[in-house]
């Protein structure tokens, strides 16, 4: 199973025998961001595992992406450099992958990819693995952060009425419409004009969980009226499947894309940010 030629980006992802022909690179960091009590039971032969919460946020407050120096002391422990490239992966769904991935190109990392189908996949391949822990030589890790890929909460209210900016809510549909409120926010329902599409439909349903081909996912995306010449603003609960979505639009080539990463922590326990549970 190769990487879908019709990816405009397909350097994004990284197929199993690719990351297994290279796993001997010392340039390369590979970096399970799975708990770390799953990385102790087995993980891929010479990867790293994820020694925080898996969303990679502030601890003051959990809403906003972790800062600078904490995180470059973080990949710097991991033995991540800036000529570094990382693969990261997960056991679920590709997401928390996505979600450093993302940091990492916030933090203008660019040499980063995520191992499409990730544990599952692997496992399912009845591929090598290991409890042994990797201990990786400290790295230099520079951040330099690039807010073109951050959407801030004041960013998004300026722009709630600009028809060139379109908003993607990747949650599951019954949060989206207000009908499931699992994380207790204020309030419930949606940004009004939002477009629901949940990070499954991105994903096959097989025992891979790989993406979908290009084609697929374009036709996901203008099925739901969204279109790459708009700006995107990709959004979930906390900024973990924001990150998937964000990652999927970056694969089919699309330019103007931000990830609203306080996302709904943020906005559905404001009182001055409007809702809707009514579809857009």
């Amino acid at each position: 199973m190769a990487t879908d030629p019709g990816y405009a980006r397909p350097e994004l992802l990284a197929e199993p025998d690719w990351l297994w022909g290279h796993g001997d690179d010392p340039k390369l960091r590979l970096v399970d961001c799975a708990t770390l009590d799953a990385y102790d039971r087995a993980h891929i032969p010479g990867a790293v595992g994820l020694p925080l919460d898996v969303w990679i946020k502030e601890p003051e407050r959990g809403v906003h992406v972790m800062g600078p120096k904490k995180f470059a002391e973080l990949m710097s422990g991991l033995g991540v450099s800036d000529e570094t490239t990382v693969v990261a992966y997960d056991d679920f769904n590709s997401a928390f992958a996505t979600r450093l991935w993302w940091v990492l190109s916030y933090y203008g990392h660019a040499e980063a990819r995520v191992l499409n189908g990730g544990w599952d996949r692997w496992l399912a391949e009845s591929r090598a693995i290991t409890r042994e822990e990797a201990e990786p030589e400290a790295g230099r890790f520079t951040p330099r952060t690039n807010e073109d890929v951050m959407c801030r909460l004041d960013y998004l209210m300026d722009r709630s009425d600009d028809p060139d900016v379109q908003v993607l809510n990747v949650l599951p549909e019954t949060q989206y419409r207000g009908e499931a409120n699992p994380f207790k926010n204020n309030r419930i329902g949606h940004i009004p004009g939002s477009v629901n599409i949940p990070i499954e439909e991105f994903l096959t349903e097989d025992e891979h969980g790989v993406f979908k081909p290009a084609s697929e996912l374009q036709a996901i995306l203008q099925k739901h009226g969204l279109s790459p010449e708009r700006e995107t603003v990709v959004h979930c609960q906390a900024g973990v499947r924001t990150t998937l979505g964000f990652f999927v639009l970056k694969l089919l080539g699309w330019h103007r894309v931000r990830a609203y990463d306080a996302a709904m922590a943020e906005w559905a326990n404001r009182d001055d940010t409007p809702m809707a549970l009514e579809e857009a």
